[in-house]
């Protein structure tokens, strides 16, 4: 049974991090402290050096030789029967649609479990969930949000091919991505240059365009005429995959390459990647041979991470105070994502823990990470792709208001 003393023990956990929170957003609403320009910089700060020492601060403490597998089994079938049962509707219907596939696989299945995570789960249920907590922030890291960004990089191919070569996309035979562009996100002028094989096959590389006014995020692919005749170019809508299911497109084995290619180049420009392997790598050496860091490396790490977990939530309170609305995506959407959350994530997560034999309180600690809030991840790559940003920001934003009563009756429900 619950007692108020629990119940007060979560709210003083968590209300350190909604301070920061609401610190940020009245430095930029009410008392206009910072400027959008000055917000930027902050968040660049916080997504380019706190949160990677965080990360690595977390995941290197944590002992990757006593790993819960029975946790991270139940989590992982979670998202995978979440995924295959998107993919299916995506196939077999005619409301299913890559985009919506990627964001409700977001909304259902990753949770902010780095900062809100391990503070919450430990004052529910003990020091111990912060070890599992790290373990899902290690498989998000290194498996999901990177099978997340392979989703993204398809729907982008999906996008330039059907709109530089939407007659010929099967005679593709070759398609090369010069390294000056660094994803199909849409948010660069990319040229199709193309040549007609000996067997009429074609041979395209893409390669990006300088603009002549900067790009925006809110911009759907801009993608100037090629000097190659017979191709028709033009504009992008954001939802063109959707209305043509059908159409042609190269060979996987052109398509999984390309991707791959794209994928690749994304991993390597994000510190985060770097934070998490180097992570995982000193945390093998060390519970394995027991070889402590040199001081003046682990102090210079420390100083970094401990400032992670306070300025990772006042970017938060920035982002939401440069939003027009907390409830930029309608109440119907909104509602629809919430329920999604809050409902269908918790629930697929219940049935795969009961599949997998999980009970007692590691089975509350498995639900009550799934309602975590809507993770960062997440909403960035939807903004850099251009995809459901309203959506995604919403879950962000009111995720995090909701948060504290959400977990707390789900908490509450599960002691009885």
């Amino acid at each position: 049974m619950i007692k108020g003393k629990d119940v007060y023990e979560v709210v003083a956990a968590l209300v350190p991090l909604y301070v920061a929170l609401f610190l940020a957003y009245g430095s930029v609403r009410w008392w206009k402290i910072f400027t959008p320009e000055q917000c930027s910089g902050i968040n660049r700060f916080v997504s380019v050096f706190a949160v990677p020492f965080l990360s690595f601060h977390f995941i290197s403490n944590n002992n990757p030789y006593t790993m819960n597998f029975r946790f991270l089994a139940a989590d992982s079938l979670q998202k995978v029967v979440i995924l295959v049962a998107l993919v299916l509707w995506n196939s077999l219907t005619k409301w299913g649609s890559i985009n919506w596939t990627i964001t409700l696989f977001s909304l259902s299945t990753l949770p902010n479990t780095l900062i809100m995570g391990v503070p919450l789960l430990k004052a529910m249920y003990g020091d111990f969930t912060a070890t599992l907590m790290i373990q899902i922030v290690v498989f998000q890291s290194v498996i999901w949000y990177t099978l997340l960004l392979f989703m993204f990089e398809y729907r982008g191919a999906k996008l330039l091919i059907s709109e530089q070569f939407p007659e010929s996309a099967g005679a593709i035979a070759t398609l090369r991505v010069d390294s000056s562009v660094s994803s199909l996100n849409g948010t660069e002028a990319l040229h199709a240059d193309a040549e007609i094989g000996e067997k009429g096959e074609l041979h395209v590389v893409v390669r990006s365009m300088p603009r002549s006014v900067p790009s925006s995020f809110n911009k759907s692919y801009s993608t100037p005429r090629s000097s190659n005749a017979g191709f028709e170019k033009g504009m992008v809508k954001n939802e063109e995959v959707d209305t043509n299911k059908n159409q042609q497109m190269p060979r996987a084995k052109v398509m999984i390459n390309l991707i791959l290619t794209m994928v690749w180049r994304n991993l390597i420009r994000n510190p985060n990647t770097y934070a998490s392997i180097l992570g995982l790598i000193w945390s093998l050496i060390f519970f394995r041979w027991s070889i402590k860091m040199p001081s003046i490396i682990k102090g210079s790490i420390e100083i970094i991470s401990n400032t992670g977990l306070g300025m990772a939530m006042f970017s938060l309170g920035l982002f939401m105070a440069l939003q027009p609305k907390i409830i930029t995506c309608g109440k119907t959407l909104a509602a629809l994502a919430f329920a999604i959350k809050f409902l269908v994530g918790p629930f697929i997560i219940l049935a795969t823990s009961k599949i997998i034999g999980i009970h007692g309180v590691l089975l509350r600690v498995t639900i009550v990470q799934a309602v975590l809030p809507q993770g960062i991840v997440p909403f960035v790559f939807a903004r850099e792709y251009n995809l459901h940003t309203d959506i995604l920001s919403t879950a962000v934003i009111f995720g995090m208001v909701v948060a504290l009563p959400v977990t707390i009756i789900y908490y509450a429900i599960l002691g009885l």
